[in-house]
């Protein structure tokens, strides 16, 4: 036979077992098993261990985020364990779980977390990102009138009260400023508006006023001293306001929710991150 002739021969019979093996008829595969054919294009493989093969997962898995510890603790109730860890890192204000923490005995997935996600609410972040800040007469004013929820000492009406002062001579001309016995600040000032030109008068406002903040969405409300700041050129008045340690505030805020937690658990808080 020549070699032509045999090359014809093995074509055809390949063409017979690729006939055949395509009439076969199909064979129903157990899930969670693995297998292997021979094709003949080579060995064939079939992979049917995974999750979405079976009626339910081997295990639990995923990250869970929350934005308040009472949410973290119900779901820490339904899948903690006596061997659950929880970790707390204050820089990043985060709380997380690894539900399926290594045993003291074995060795387990860790794949399984919560992270309790603390987000700041947009009163605090208003205040903090005016904190310093110098602003004009009828910004300052409005920015009070905006917040007088918040405002304490003084109270919101007394506030409210003085931010329409300082709207009133918005057109002044700002010449001096004294301190007063009481704490407050006299700001002595000259009308510049045509009806009023040259009309002298004062503004007494508080140098310090407190105002009670919320830190976190579903926390707790922490009071903060705000010391006046003003300034005088001459011409028209800036005003501002120092916040005394915000920082402070937010790192016992996060300690509270921290604190919180711990109270309600049997595995320890741990000072960092998890691996």
């Amino acid at each position: 036979m020549t070699y032509s002739e045999l090359s014809s021969t093995n074509g055809e019979a390949q063409t017979i077992v690729d006939t055949a093996v395509r009439t076969l008829t199909p064979h129903e595969l157990t899930p969670g098993k693995y297998y292997a054919f021979n094709t003949p294009d080579g060995i064939e493989r079939v992979d049917l261990t995974g999750d979405q093969y079976k009626n339910a997962p081997t295990r639990k898995a995923g990250m869970t985020t929350v934005r308040d510890a009472d949410s973290f603790l119900a779901y820490y109730g339904k899948h903690g364990d006596g061997d659950s860890e929880v970790y707390a890192d204050a820089e990043r204000l985060t709380v997380t779980a690894v539900l399926d923490a290594n045993t003291g005995d074995a060795a387990r997935w860790q794949g399984h977390r919560l992270q309790l996600a603390l987000r700041t609410t947009e009163a605090w972040k208003q205040w903090i990102e005016r904190d310093g800040k110098l602003m004009g007469q009828e910004q300052f004013a409005e920015f009070l009138e905006d917040h007088l929820p918040e405002l304490l000492e003084p109270n919101a009406a007394t506030m409210l009260e003085i931010a329409q002062s300082i709207q009133g001579v918005a057109k002044a001309e700002f010449q001096s400023g004294t301190r007063l016995a009481t704490g407050e600040r006299k700001l002595a000032y000259v009308e510049t508006v045509t009806a009023k030109a040259g009309q002298k008068g004062e503004l007494v406002i508080p140098e310090t006023f407190v105002v009670g903040v919320i830190p976190f969405e579903g926390s707790e409300g922490y009071q903060l001293t705000a010391r006046l700041r003003y300034r005088i050129n001459g011409g028209p008045l800036q005003l501002g306001y120092k916040l005394e340690r915000p920082a402070d505030t937010l790192r016992t805020a996060f300690g509270d929710v921290v604190n919180l937690i711990a109270g309600d658990i049997e595995a320890p808080v741990l000072n960092g991150t998890p691996a």
